[in-house]
């Protein structure tokens, strides 16, 4: 899942952005709203965690953006405001959740996850193909019943492959959802970590390469 985190408060924003990628989440920060704009303009994200009061463009100002361009992107709203008129307002604005500070860490994950999941065709809380079990909230894998443990980035390839139900997944692809934009383009981070993932989930294998294409399961 890509995620771009909102927040001018630089400490609150790097620990959020630090906690989703633990979740194996790839994530990406910006601190006022200029830079969100410029951020949603040229890169696909699944979920915006947007903070409202935000300097040089408000975060208002971002939400009508975003949804005057028409991106399947949902937002997530934070502001340091519970009241309920200041909730009412901000959905209005075109926000698909929101949720005041302070805040639990738990919670936020659960509702990007959440979010998260309305960006694509629904799809089962738990993805089952070829043997494998994946449980994004749980963050738990198994094959044949036999639990695998991943790194973040194996679990984020492995998920965006399961998403894709059989289609094929080009690297260019899985570079732009499971790593945040400071990842070099030209490396070759993506068939590492296949390479890997291919290991730890034994056999017979279950990731097959579609040369000059990219992969699938």
């Amino acid at each position: 899942m890509r995620v771009l985190v909102v927040e001018d408060e630089q400490l609150l924003a790097d620990a959020v952005a630090t906690g989703l990628r633990r979740e194996a989440m790839a994530v990406d920060v910006v601190y006022d709203g200029a830079a969100a704009l410029e951020r949603v303009g040229v890169n696909d994200y699944d979920v915006v965690v947007l903070d409202r009061d935000l300097p040089l463009v408000h975060g208002d100002d971002v939400c009508r953006k975003i949804v005057e361009l028409g991106m399947p992107t949902r937002v997530l709203m934070l502001t340091a405001s519970g009241d309920v008129s200041d909730r009412v307002e901000g959905l209005e604005l075109g926000a698909d959740d929101y949720l005041p500070k302070p805040f639990a860490f738990s919670e936020l994950t659960a509702r990007v996850r959440a979010l998260g999941r309305r960006t694509s065709v629904p799809l089962p809380p738990v993805l089952e193909r070829a043997g494998i079990k994946l449980d994004p909230n749980r963050r738990e894998v198994f094959r044949d019943g036999k639990e695998v443990q991943l790194a973040p980035k194996e679990f984020a390839v492995l998920e965006v492959l399961m998403r894709s139900e059989g289609a094929v997944v080009s690297a260019e692809q899985l570079l732009e959802k499971a790593w945040d934009e400071n990842t070099d383009p030209f490396t070759n981070v993506v068939r590492v970590t296949v390479m890997t993932l291919r290991r730890k989930l034994g056999e017979p294998p279950v990731i097959v390469t579609v040369p000059g294409s990219g992969y699938r399961i």
